[in-house]
């Protein structure tokens, strides 16, 4: 059985929701398709100890501010979990879970989905899949020989497993800044990245980011340019990372060149054995689904005009970074978009 529906959300994380809110503010006939049994989004998976990079009141979907997390300071992924789920329950959003969108089809006058409990027919599809589905570790020589342990950003969750050991954490941004503190409390840990890591003043956090992000877009638009406050720094100072800089613990060594059996190499001969190494080296964006369109790029990515796909208007893309977006992969970023790309979809589907 196909149902129909005007627009049909495929993703039920912050970028799903953010859609959500301003498309029922639109009165606009939706259904959100969420592939987990769950709310929470990819907040669900990340590690224990993680903290948001800006306090709550910047960290909030339209409509419903965050609370403060208890004692203050910058909220966790719990505390994202636990908001995410009060949001969708505040505004009753249409989501069918868990449903996994498997492929969307060009039709004479939709888009067809295909899940794995029926289909789906809709006048505009919003992809809002996000990327942490779609870890991404890069291919170094010897990386298929190490005989220790490997695992992503998404496998880590404590440092418990790994105490006593010796761990290469490679990448230099915020994830791997603050894996590196929590695990130099427990194990012996080697911080390894493509260029220095740098750590942003203490009293600038994803605010300041954000607005730097804003900026940059525009001025981009504008052809301008903008640093901002990018000349200061990428890592965001939160407590962990701010008390074991203090301690000295967060030294970065340069990128190795090879991978052994039994540890990493650099170029200049130097080798340092490990026992499992943490790539916390990001993610592309979870796009399987639109394959049958024909849409991606050779960079894996489509091009689009705001949110909407250049070669097929029915379809929306929310969440996946700047190129939908200004910040639009975070919480404050979304919501901010998604109102721009319903206002679109809404003179769309009125001249349809």
């Amino acid at each position: 059985m196909i149902r129909p529906v005007d627009v049909l959300v495929v993703g039920g994380g912050q970028a799903g929701l953010a859609a959500g809110y301003y498309l029922r503010r639109a009165g606009a006939d939706f259904v959100i398709l969420d592939a987990q049994d769950r709310p929470g989004g990819a907040w669900r998976h990340t590690w224990d100890s993680l903290r948001l990079f800006s306090p709550a009141q910047y960290s909030s979907l339209p409509g419903r501010m965050m609370p403060q997390p208890p004692g203050g300071g910058y909220p966790s992924a719990n505390d994202t979990v636990s908001y995410l789920t009060d949001y969708e329950r505040r505004y009753e959003f249409p989501i069918v879970r868990p449903v996994t969108v498997k492929a969307v089809r060009p039709d004479a006058n939709r888009l067809l989905a295909e899940t794995d409990q029926g289909g789906w027919a809709a006048r505009i599809v919003v992809s809002a899949t996000g990327s942490w589905s779609r870890p991404y570790v890069p291919h170094y020589p010897g990386i298929s020989d190490f005989q220790g342990e490997q695992l992503h950003t998404v496998d880590y969750r404590d440092p418990e497993p790994f105490r006593g050991q010796r761990v290469v954490v490679v990448g230099g941004g915020n994830s791997a800044a603050q894996i590196v503190a929590e695990l130099s409390t427990a194990a012996q840990p080697t911080w390894v990245a493509r260029r220095p890591p740098r750590l942003l003043p203490d009293d600038i956090d994803g605010r300041a980011l954000f607005d730097l992000a804003t900026r940059r877009h525009r001025a981009a638009l504008a052809g301008q340019s903008d640093e901002g406050v990018g000349g200061l720094g990428d890592i965001v100072a939160v407590p962990a990372v701010r008390e074991a800089r203090d301690r000295g613990a967060l030294k970065a060594e340069p990128m190795f060149s090879r991978i052994t059996p039994t540890g990493v190499a650099w170029a200049d001969g130097s080798q340092l054995a490990c026992d499992a190494i943490i790539w916390c080296t990001g993610f592309r964006p979870a796009l399987g689904h639109l394959a049958p369109l024909r849409l991606r790029r050779p960079d894996g990515l489509i091009l689009t005009e705001g949110t909407r796909a250049v070669a097929e208007p029915r379809l929306h893309l929310l969440g996946y970074g700047d190129w939908t977006g200004s910040a639009s992969a975070t919480l404050i970023g979304a919501g901010r978009t998604a109102r721009q790309m319903v206002a679109e979809i809404t003179r769309q589907l009125q001249a349809s």
